[in-house]
């Protein structure tokens, strides 16, 4: 299949790219029933919808001229949430209407807007931007939408989803009535079908997304981790796989500290959040898709809309927070027909939380552990020994080279030379602890929701907590503390007995060297956790007499009257008082 473009621009645009065949939604767009109408349109991530609605809007602004006329207001107006994704799209469109003449304007947040004012002041045939910016630039009278032809709306959810309605709303409402809306989405909410019905007319509904179907090009893995060693598992992943990484993080803290450790640790990595300026975001993806970063932290503003060519691992430091998140964040690998991996670090206490979340996308994942430190090593040295096996015979300086080389030490020397050369270019593995297969724990009885929640054995080991009932210690949030400072899941915790000034719980059998080893190593500024001998057992005082009353004249002396008796005399003041 080929596409179906008069426009001989445009054909040698699409061949230089090496564009052999459309995709669906790229095919979709095309066909004569889409000619010239508005377009409502689901597609995949990845699917190149870039490039459709570029072709798409090629019938109107061009028709069956090859080059666009001299304008001095623009034809096209695209608009899209992030920065990251407007300048993306105006890298796009730049390339594929280059033969055509096309000029392209961007209007983004963080950039210089004065340099965009006189760029728009120039004239343009497109202009991409924000709606923040692009509000802006219309309130400043410093954009004209009187001459515009066709309006993208592209991730049209994620504008609702950042609450850019208002802004959607004056942008719309200053273009022409007789005008194309092509509008891009993931999803199909109800918000966005209200936005169809009311900026679009008769439009042709495309729907190019397969139901509750995972994408074919990504393979999903989960990683059992210990919850105090996400970063370690991260740095052996990194180092076995070896190419380009996207690593998603729940916050911008989070970003920061894989980071920085990263950064300690002699990887070549960037980190993109929202905190960072517009040219330091620029910097970070430009560093990573021309290779000079392996790798990128970032938070979820990269998870959608954004082209990294040849990135082919995807990692969720964190765990998403929805299946969308999860599916938006995986797809920026797996692209245009390439193969990815997707990878899911899971603490013990979050697998759960992780198998709802794959099946809530119908993703089936390969739960393995991470790559140890030793296994890392050996690999390293299999690789060293096959690009050493491959090496082409010296020539020329090279050869003389190698020969004074032979000359001054031995070849024993000159290869352990060459290996400790090799090995010094690569951050050192980490050492992880490896998690026990996961089966499930068997139901508890009704009791053992309450302080004493669990039955344990003769072989549990007792540890002591420096916290009590003076601290409002209580199971709700002792529990999940717990496991993710022992990297354990709740199925391993046998009894909880909650004192004043402490709590002693124990650990099953299956978790003692584990739980231990999390101990040893985890600082303990957050809860002081000992090993303890098992308390005794608890006292129960029965149930309480109940109270004894007394009349006034029954009611000993000395003894001090009840509550009713109180009532009785303070309504007796009362009433005696009322007539004064």
């Amino acid at each position: 299949m080929t596409f179906p473009i008069k426009n001989s621009g445009l054909a040698s645009a699409l061949a230089a790219r090496g564009y052999s065949a459309p995709t669906p939604v790229q095919h979709a767009v095309l066909e004569a029933a889409a000619d010239d109408r508005d377009l409502l349109v689901s597609a995949q991530t990845g699917s190149g919808k870039t490039v459709a609605y570029g072709l798409a809007m090629a019938s109107t602004i061009l028709g069956e001229a090859e080059h666009l006329p001299a304008t001095r207001h623009p034809l096209v107006l695209v608009i899209a949430p992030t920065r990251e994704l407007a300048l993306q799209v105006h890298a796009e469109l730049s390339w594929l209407y280059a033969p055509t003449g096309g000029r392209v304007v961007s209007c983004v947040g963080g950039m210089d807007a004065r340099r965009e004012q006189k760029l728009l002041a120039q004239g343009c045939h497109m202009v991409v931007g924000t709606p923040g910016r692009l509000q802006d630039h219309l309130t400043r009278a410093h954009l004209d939408l009187s001459e515009i032809e066709v309006i993208v709306l592209d991730e049209a959810d994620e504008m609702l989803d950042l609450g850019f309605r208002d802004e959607l709303d004056f942008i719309l409402g200053k273009a022409p009535e007789a005008r194309r809306t092509l509008m891009f989405s993931a999803t199909m909410p109800k918000e966005i079908a209200a936005l169809a019905r009311q900026y679009q007319q008769n439009a042709l509904r495309i729907d190019t997304v397969t139901r509750n179907q995972p994408h074919a090009d990504i393979e999903y893995r989960a990683v059992r981790v210990a919850g105090h060693e996400i970063e370690r598992g991260l740095v052996n992943l990194l180092r076995l796989h070896e190419s380009r990484a996207l690593v998603f993080c729940a916050t911008r803290d989070h970003v920061r500290h894989l980071h920085a450790a990263l950064l300690a640790r002699g990887f070549n990595a960037v980190a993109l959040s929202g905190e960072l300026s517009q040219s330091e975001r620029n910097a970070a993806l430009s560093a990573l898709r021309d290779g000079r970063a392996q790798v990128c932290i970032a938070t979820d503003v990269a998870a959608r809309g954004l082209d990294l060519p040849d990135l082919d691992l995807v990692i969720h430091a964190d765990l998403p927070t929805n299946k969308d998140t999860m599916l938006h964040r995986s797809g920026r690998t797996g692209r245009a027909g390439r193969k990815g991996v997707c990878i899911l670090l899971v603490p013990g206490a979050k697998r759960r939380r992780a198998e709802l979340l794959l099946g809530s996308a119908n993703i089936i994942a390969n739960w393995e552990d991470p790559p140890t430190a030793d296994a890392i090593r050996a690999h390293d040295q299999e690789k060293l020994l096959a690009e050493a096996t491959r090496a082409a015979m010296p020539e020329g300086a090279e050869l003389a080279l190698a020969q004074e080389l032979l000359r001054r030490q031995s070849p024993e020397a000159i290869a352990a030379a060459l290996i400790r050369i090799y090995r010094a270019r690569l951050p050192e593995p980490a050492e992880v602890t490896i998690q026990p297969t996961f089966t499930p724990a068997p139901r508890r009885p009704a009791q053992a929701t309450n302080f004493e929640h669990g039955a344990g054995g003769h072989d549990t080991i007792w540890f002591r907590a420096a916290t009590g009932r003076k601290n409002n210690a209580d199971p709700k949030w002792l529990i999940p503390l717990l496991c993710r400072l022992g990297g354990i899941t709740k199925a391993d915790i046998g009894a909880i007995r909650i004192f004043d000034r402490e709590t002693n719980f124990e650990i099953l059998p299956q978790a003692q060297a584990k739980f231990l080893q999390a101990l040893t190593a985890s600082p303990r500024d957050e809860l002081d956790i000992q090993p303890t001998t098992a308390p005794g057992p608890s006292r129960d005082p029965g149930p309480r007499p109940p109270k004894t009353k007394f009349t006034r004249a029954e009611r000993p002396a000395g003894a001090k009257p009840g509550e009713q008796e109180r009532r009785r005399k303070n309504k007796a003041l009362k009433k005696g008082s009322g007539g004064v």
